[in-house]
């Protein structure tokens, strides 16, 4: 049977969301289930359960092509090909990177939602703080300090994983840029944008967020491994609040608690004592 709404908001209300939230978004359409009304009615839930006065965020980045010249992805021939003719960036209505899920091209594209401009770290919110939370992203380092992912922590915020990868916890790209520790690597990319009303390709840094991963001491699935640990120490505390939402396993963490939990796990990894 279909999923409903209200029966959504209830089961996040139990899992621990609460009105005024700040909560960052990662779910699995195809884990929750079929639902009454469509998938769209997810994100509505989660509104739902943090109302009034609550914010939900999402990643949604940009279509292929936006953010990949200059990494070293793609071929010459096909760096030529977008640097020729891909048009500029429009943070307000480029999709979402379809590599995200179809929830973020649907909570992106709800009315009053607003996004971030930046390109390869676009994120959208909707809410009471929705344009505190997406205003004033640092462009080189996007996931550091002053990005949406830095005020998630400093304002109480959570992360609420719906039947989503572990491992692609986007918050821990943000302890890999804040954290002190050598050998990161820096990618340099361009970017088509707007400049005086002309496409200009504008270069980019951020420590790699890509498959090579910001350092070579990365395990595979990485931030799946700190996630769990994190889960496996804090569950059914105030901090990690395991539980089933629609058919999917989900749990709420604490922001600034993950954060906290992870950084001495990175220095470690990158051979620094802690």
């Amino acid at each position: 049977m279909p999923h409903d709404r209200a029966r959504l908001t209830a089961d996040l209300r139990r899992l621990g969301l609460e009105p005024g939230d700040i909560v960052m978004l990662h779910a699995s359409v195809r884990r929750i289930g079929p639902m009454h009304g469509g998938p769209d009615e997810i994100h509505l839930a989660v509104m739902d359960a943090i109302d009034p006065g609550g914010t939900a965020m999402m990643v949604v980045g940009c279509p292929d092509g936006y953010d990949d010249v200059g990494r070293g992805i793609l071929t010459p021939a096909q760096e030529a090909e977008l640097l020729a003719h891909l048009p500029a960036f429009d943070p307000a209505t480029a999709r979402a990177n379809r590599a995200l899920g179809a929830l973020a091209e649907l909570f992106r594209s709800w009315p009053g939602t607003v996004c971030s401009h930046h390109a390869g770290v676009r994120m959208a919110a909707r809410g009471a703080r929705a344009h505190w939370l997406v205003a004033d992203q640092p462009w080189d380092f996007a996931f550091g300090r002053g990005s949406p992912f830095d005020k998630l922590c400093s304002g109480g915020g959570k992360v609420l994983l719906l039947g989503s990868d572990h491992d692609e916890v986007t918050l821990m790209h943000y302890v890999e840029h804040v954290a002190d520790f050598p050998g990161k690597r820096v990618v340099r990319y361009q970017v088509p944008m707007l400049v005086d009303g002309k496409r200009a390709w504008v270069p980019c840094l951020e420590y790699d967020s890509g498959a090579a991963g910001v350092h070579p001491n990365w395990p595979d699935r990485f931030f799946a491994l700190i996630v769990d640990d994190f889960i496996a120490r804090h569950a059914g505390t105030s901090l990690c609040t395991p539980g089933r939402i629609g058919d999917a396993d989900s749990v709420l963490i604490d922001a600034a608690a993950l954060v906290a939990h992870a950084t001495p796990i990175m220095l470690r990894q990158a051979g620094c004592r802690t």
